[in-house]
């Protein structure tokens, strides 16, 4: 996936959650989601931080070539350690109660993915940013990753306020590229599930029976470390 469709990809999903959040109550905020101990209020706060680390990345220096694909970016080491989930979690409470209000929040969060659609836009194709964790990825790369968190955390807000999931064909696409490789469609792999089940199942959002655990193996699919 190049860098136009994985910013695409993004642009278009984080607007969509954005829409999905303005208005909602303070009762809706303060609904429980899977991603314990985070509410919704939270968990937007999570994704809002995760994406705010773009502009300081863009504007450090370029390292001079990338060493981490967005597969790579999930390997199981310290970043998804106990002690890194802890620092996560904080960050996004501290975050989402420093606000005033759920209103304000969902404002902060549209502000700062628009404003990081527009820094990436001037960016060239070739961009290598270096992650917090010290990754050296192309930005397209690291895109894919940030679409990853604005989608799958979208299905955990959209099943936390008991909505129809929003997750946009384009996010969609971009996160099963990732999970399977290019070309490789749910459907193609002969599994009988939407995307929306498709990622809740592979991202361990809703269970795998032995069968399905087996088929999915044997295609292939590409694991993920999840924090």
């Amino acid at each position: 996936m190049n860098q136009g469709q994985a910013l695409e990809a993004f642009r278009i999903e984080a607007g969509e959650l954005s829409q999905a959040v303005a208005g909602l109550s303070e009762a809706e905020w303060g609904l429980p989601t899977r991603c314990e101990p985070w509410s919704v209020r939270e968990l937007l706060g999570h994704v809002r931080v995760v994406i705010a680390w773009l502009p300081d990345m863009l504007a450090a220096p370029a390292p001079d070539r990338a060493g981490v694909s967005a597969v790579e970016y999930y390997r199981p080491d310290d970043r998804f350690a106990p002690q890194t989930n802890t620092a996560r979690i904080a960050l996004a409470r501290d975050h989402a109660t420093g606000q005033a209000g759920g209103a304000a929040l969902a404002d902060d969060f549209a502000a700062t993915w628009q404003r990081v659609d527009r820094l990436c836009r001037a960016e060239p194709e070739d961009r290598v940013v270096r992650t917090r964790h010290g990754d050296a990825m192309l930005l397209s790369q690291f895109l894919v990753t940030r679409v990853v968190e604005v989608a799958v955390h979208g299905l955990d807000l959209a099943d936390a306020l008991g909505r129809e999931p929003w997750l946009t064909p384009q996010a969609a696409d971009a996160v099963l590229e990732l999970l399977l490789g290019p070309h490789r469609t749910a459907a193609s792999l002969g599994l009988d599930w939407d995307r929306p089940e498709f990622l809740r199942k592979v991202t361990g959002r809703e269970p795998l029976d032995a069968a399905e655990a087996a088929q999915v193996e044997r295609l292939g699919i590409r694991w993920l470390t999840l924090g």
